[in-house]
This record gives structure tokens, sequence and C-alpha cells, in this order.
């Protein structure tokens, strides 16, 4: 008898016609910087344990949109959002949300790594020991280590946990970004380009980790690099002067677009 792995009858599923689970939706996404519109009516549903990659020109909207799923956007003064954004159905710009607990459940990597001027054990330790996620030193200790674990970084540190974060490579600085999101056990994790500023060796890495990750999380994804949104995401969503131009499976968007402006942005033509 033929049985398939867990592994393959999970990407048999991400083929097929059963419905995936609605993380987070954003309906009607507008977002105002003073009086210059940057996006138009966006409408994207982001699935659980799927890795959705952003894609567009310069300038799109790409990064003011993932900004808006954990209201970064709220720290420009200037900023006005309007629309529908939910996270498991409940709107995240609604008065009554915590928007620190809501960061805690939608982390963010940045494009340029950022540890904090602590040791590696401290950059790790911080958003537990701030959000009282354990009870004492051995409950952290063993929340940092297996954020490093899961961010594929421990083996290569653990000799050296109380030396600077800021000591590392830059790809073990991202990886250390990475579990510092993962340690206040997030549900979603924003990458806003997380590998422009690594060699080809680090990003390499760093695309191994997010297709392990999805398995726990779900994540989103700014790139700039077609060929990294075709490496590591399953559905692609292409923006263009603020509009949300087409979303679908990523080996559609990239085999078979229905928008020629897709076409002509994944082919060379602009961008």
């Amino acid at each position: 008898m033929n049985m398939m792995t867990e592994a393959e009858t999970k990407m048999a599923g991400e083929t097929d016609s059963k419905p995936l689970n609605k993380k987070m939706q954003g309906e009607k996404v507008n977002v105002h910087y003073g009086d210059k519109q940057a996006l138009f009516d966006v409408d994207l549903d982001i699935y659980e344990n799927q890795v959705t990659a952003l894609i567009g020109p310069s300038g799109c909207g790409k990064s003011t949109f993932i900004r808006c799923l954990n209201r970064m956007n709220d720290t420009i003064d200037i900023c006005r959002v309007s629309g529908e954004i939910t996270l498991d159905n409940r709107d995240i710009y609604d008065p009554d949300i915590d928007v620190v607990d809501l960061r805690a459940r939608v982390g963010m990597v940045f494009q340029k790594p950022n540890p904090f001027p602590k040791s590696i054990f401290e950059n790790v330790a911080y958003g537990p020991r701030i959000h009282g996620l354990s009870r004492n030193k051995t409950e952290l200790e063993e929340i940092v280590v297996t954020s490093l674990q899961k961010a594929g970084l421990y083996e290569e540190v653990k000799d050296r946990l109380h030396e600077a974060g800021t000591g590392l490579s830059g790809g073990q600085q991202q990886r250390l970004c990475i579990a510092r999101a993962i340690a206040v056990s997030p549900e979603v994790i924003l990458m806003d380009e997380p590998c422009s500023a690594l060699d080809p060796i680090a990003t390499a890495r760093v695309e191994e980790l997010i297709d392990e990750l999805r398995e726990n999380y779900t994540i989103v994804i700014v790139t700039h690099s077609m060929q990294q949104a075709a490496r590591v995401s399953q559905r692609t969503a292409m923006f263009h002067l603020g509009y949300l131009v087409e979303v679908d499976e990523t080996d559609t968007i990239f085999t078979n677009p229905n928008n020629p402006k897709t076409q002509d942005y994944i082919t060379g033509r602009y961008g």
C-alpha cells in the first residue's frame, strides 16, 4: 500500500481545491501619508502555515501593506489607515485591541538586522521577559535555547550566549532577530526584505529557515527577488503603484499570470 508521508500529504493539500484557513484578511485597505495615498483598496487574504510573498517595484506599497498587519504604521504621525484588517476574524484596528499584544502575535523581522546592543541571550530573552512568558530563570533559558534552535542558530552561538549580538555576522544577526521574534510565540511572522543585506550563503540559510518555520507559523515576506519569491512562497501578491494587481498561487503567478503588469515585472521589463 502506497502511504504518503505527512509532508507529502501537506504538499498535496496545497495544490488541491481544499480551502485553507485564512489567518489574516485585509479588505479595502487604504493608506495615506498626509495628502499622499500609498495604498488603494487592497483586498488580500493571508493563509495559515503558508508563506505569502509580496512583490513589485520599489515604492509600490509592499512595505506599507506589511506594516499595516501589525500596526507599525501607527508610529508614523501622518499615516492614516482605513478599511479592515483582521487576525482570526478580529479587527486589529479595533480600539479595544492591545497593540503590544498584537505585535507579540504578529512579529516582525526588518530589512537590516537590528539586534539590541545586548548579549545574544538577552536579545532573545527580552520579549518573553516583558510579556511575562516565563515564571523563572530555568523557563526563560529554555525559551531562549528553543528559539535559537528554531532559528537555526543555537549550535553556532551556544558557547557565547553572553557575548554581544552585534558581534555576529550579518546572516547570524538576522537569524538572531528571527529567534527574537519567535521567542514570544507569535502566530504570524512578517519579514520585510529580510535577505537584502545578506550575502548569497546567508540568504540561502534564511530561505531554508523560512521553509522550516512555516510548519508552525504563518509568514508574509516582502522581497525584491523574483527567485526568492518563487523559492520560498506558496502564494504571491503583485503590487504596482499602490494597487494589488493580482494574487494567486506562486506557480501560477510565475508561469501564467493574469495581468500584463505582472508578466512585465517578472520578465524584467520594468522594476
